[in-house]
């Protein structure tokens, strides 16, 4: 469930390349490869999720993308926002984990 909510935030970051330009007085080349690589990090995150440590990893990409919003006013919303669906996506997703090993059979499947 943590995967499809990364995947969305990378094409979120990814549209406020533009924005950021044109808010900003920063380096153009700065804000392009700032939130592009951010963009490209929770692509990667997303596929990484088999591994325990990239949840961690997902989290703090959460929080970067929350500190956009120094550069994006509406990226503290989107991030908000984002920050709530990955809470509820580690949050269910650990449910239906559980629900699904507790309803396994035991023993050879026929």
């Amino acid at each position: 469930m943590a995967a499809p909510v990364l995947f969305f935030e990378a094409i979120v970051v990814a549209l406020a390349i533009p924005v950021a330009l044109a808010l900003t007085d920063a380096p153009p080349a700065a804000v392009a490869w700032g939130f592009g690589a951010l963009a490209v990090a929770c692509l990667v995150c997303a596929g990484l999720l088999r591994h325990p440590w990239a949840y961690s990893l997902g989290s703090l990409l959460q929080v970067l993308v929350l500190a956009c919003g120094l550069l994006v006013p509406a990226m503290v919303i989107l991030g908000a926002v984002f920050g709530a669906l990955w809470i509820a996506a580690l949050r269910y997703g650990r449910r239906v984990d559980l629900a699904r090993a507790s309803s396994r059979p035991v023993g050879p499947s026929r």
